[in-house]
């Protein structure tokens, strides 16, 4: 029998995108598999809806979790709620393609490679002139310390076409090994509940990362990804999304970065750091609080910190060569 995978989705307010995901589900031809539903306290039937098909041929357990603990917490209670050998992080809005789980499954056993995820390739819904845009072929660093989902928002041209090793691979859709998840929880916890939600997948790639863990794109694993939240539609995002993902921003680079490389990076995080700033004084101030938070909890992430890199099997120097490279091959 092949291992069996653990299919975990927050959900918060979902009720529209939970007949066509559990379709996809159902056409996965991997085998076995079970689900798990963390609800953050949709307001609108996500629960309801969600229950009804844990009487069918798919194992479906529904977490009702009563408060909004955003994808972070959500994530955490749903892989709490599993003793799978391997996890797929998968979102309300994401449709797998039937041998998404089974690609992927694939690189799990590379040799040579001591495997913590699997990520494929995400496309957005088809469009009115029957192309695609590209969503994501694994997640990528640059010099600003900003983290990019490969290709994300191209038109599919067939780029990134072969299997190689990334960085990370985005909370929408990649496969995780338990094993890998539990040596690199920090007190019990997969994804940090103070990220709440925005870059809570790279903090976890950081991470897997720093202990030897490592990421592998499969490009034959297509997944289809109906994205809202992009950099383009920051105007339009809610006044708490944009705080989240500016405070996370840093929160990131306060647990991972090393004197090396702020030493290699400074200048190009310097000044995107000082665009960030312009913007929130100047356009988005309700981003304000992200900064007091940070220095309110300024001890905390400092503990924290310190837990993480006393963890670290992985000198910073393997480490640096992510932030100016997309992908290495196999």
């Amino acid at each position: 029998m092949l291992p069996r995978v653990s299919i975990c989705t927050v959900t918060h307010n979902a009720v529209a995108d939970l007949p066509d995901y559990f379709a996809a589900l159902l056409s996965l031809t991997h085998r076995p598999i079970d689900v798990i539903i963390a609800d953050c306290a949709s307001t609108d039937a996500s629960v309801e809806v969600a229950r009804e098909f844990s009487g069918g041929p798919l194992s479906v357990h529904v977490l009702a979790l009563g408060e909004n603990r955003g994808f972070a917490g959500g994530m955490n209670a749903a892989i709490a709620a599993s003793d799978a050998p391997f996890v797929l992080s998968l979102n309300a809005d994401a449709r797998p393609e039937p041998a998404f789980l089974t690609h992927l499954m694939a690189r799990m056993d590379e040799p040579g490679w001591r495997v913590g995820a699997a990520t494929g390739r995400l496309l957005r819904p088809l469009r009115s002139d029957g192309t695609r845009l590209l969503d994501a072929c694994g997640m990528r660093l640059v010099p600003t310390w900003r983290h990019l989902d490969r290709a994300s928002g191209k038109l599919e041209g067939g780029q990134f076409a072969r299997a190689e090793r990334v960085f990370g691979g985005t909370g929408a859709a990649t496969l995780l090994r338990r094993e890998a998840l539990l040596d690199t929880a920090v007190d019990g916890d997969v994804f940090d509940p103070e990220f709440f939600t925005f870059r809570e997948d790279a903090e976890l790639c950081f991470r897997l990362r720093e202990r030897g863990w490592e990421v592998i794109y499969e490009p034959l694993a297509r997944c289809e990804h109906r994205r809202f939240n992009v950099p383009e539609r920051r105007s339009t995002m809610p006044a708490w999304a944009n705080m989240h993902s500016l405070k996370n921003r840093y929160l990131l680079r306060a647990y991972h970065q090393t004197p090396r490389n702020f030493a290699l990076t400074f200048l190009p995080t310097l000044w995107r750091d000082s665009l960030a700033l312009g913007a929130v004084i100047f356009r988005e101030r309700s981003s304000l609080p992200a900064y007091r938070w940070l220095w309110t909890n300024r001890r905390r992430i400092r503990a924290r910190r310190a837990a993480i890199q006393a963890r670290r099997t992985i000198a910073a120097r393997e480490l640096d060569p992510w932030f100016f490279r997309s992908g290495a091959p196999l």
